[in-house]
């Protein structure tokens, strides 16, 4: 990995975020291949000239273990720390290779816990937690780590069972999209339902207040407790699964129930 990016030199400590950028790529664009992000707690790297080989891709197995000894090299803490699905890529083609339709990286995501909960998400939309990718004879593809200092703020009162299906009546809760779905005709043939049972619940934690968008691209400040729950609804002659995401503190089902949602 360092010899990737030995010639471009590296920052002296600061609080200033730092990029090393790759030479146009055939395309004649230039991405980011080293990245300090104080602010947001990040540090990625990602490999130029990605070998497409599909020779010799570590299994899931080795995927997972070598994950976590790559994690441990960053002092991240490993018992904070909880290996979610190993995924494929593809040498897909790019301006000037070819598709070959085999698997030519695995990687995995270890996702932030605190108090056996984790967080939510992976690291496409930033979850907190150690993303890395391995190819051809098992080299570093990329690597992402989303670690911020965290200190207990205050404690809250759970949301009680009526006050959360207030929040489903009212539609103050997300409902995950499914594959490529027409989401928002989803969502009226759901208002439809004769009836909605809950029949699973998973507690997680996210960045920032639960329901409400960060504004002026500013990192969130808190993290905040809420759930994913899984639903039946039933329609009379059909049933459809159903994934939401509720909150789980008291104090965010009463805003969310009083006040528009940002």
């Amino acid at each position: 990995m360092l010899a990737a990016v030995q010639d471009k030199g590296f920052p002296k400590p600061s609080t200033n975020a730092y990029f090393i950028w790759s030479d146009p790529n055939p395309c004649g664009t230039s991405y980011s291949i080293f990245s300090i992000q104080p602010a947001a707690s990040t540090i990625s790297f990602e490999a130029p000239d990605q070998n497409l080989s599909t020779n010799h891709v570590p299994d899931n197995e080795t995927v997972r273990k070598r994950a976590f000894e790559c994690a441990a090299r960053f002092g991240l803490a490993l018992a904070d720390l909880i290996p979610k699905s190993v995924y494929s890529a593809s040498n897909a083609a790019g301006c000037d290779q070819t598709l070959t339709n085999g698997i030519c990286a695995r990687g995995i995501f270890l996702s932030r816990q605190l108090d056996g909960v984790s967080f939510w998400g992976d690291a496409n939309n930033g979850s907190d937690g150690f993303s890395i990718e391995f190819g051809s004879y098992g080299e570093i593809r990329s690597f992402y780590f989303v670690w911020p200092n965290l200190e207990r703020g205050r404690k809250g009162i759970a949301a009680k069972p009526e006050e959360i299906l207030k929040c489903i009546k009212k539609q103050r809760t997300l409902v995950l999209p499914e594959g490529e779905e027409k989401y928002f005709d989803r969502i009226r043939t759901l208002a439809t339902a004769r009836t909605f049972t809950i029949t699973k619940i998973t507690p997680y934690y996210g960045v920032g207040v639960f329901g409400e968008m960060p504004t002026n691209d500013t990192p969130p400040q808190f993290i905040t407790p809420f759930a994913e729950l899984e639903a039946i609804a039933d329609f009379g002659n059909s049933n459809q699964i159903v994934r939401l995401l509720s909150p789980v503190l008291s104090s965010d089902a009463t805003r969310l129930l009083t006040d528009t949602i940002k």
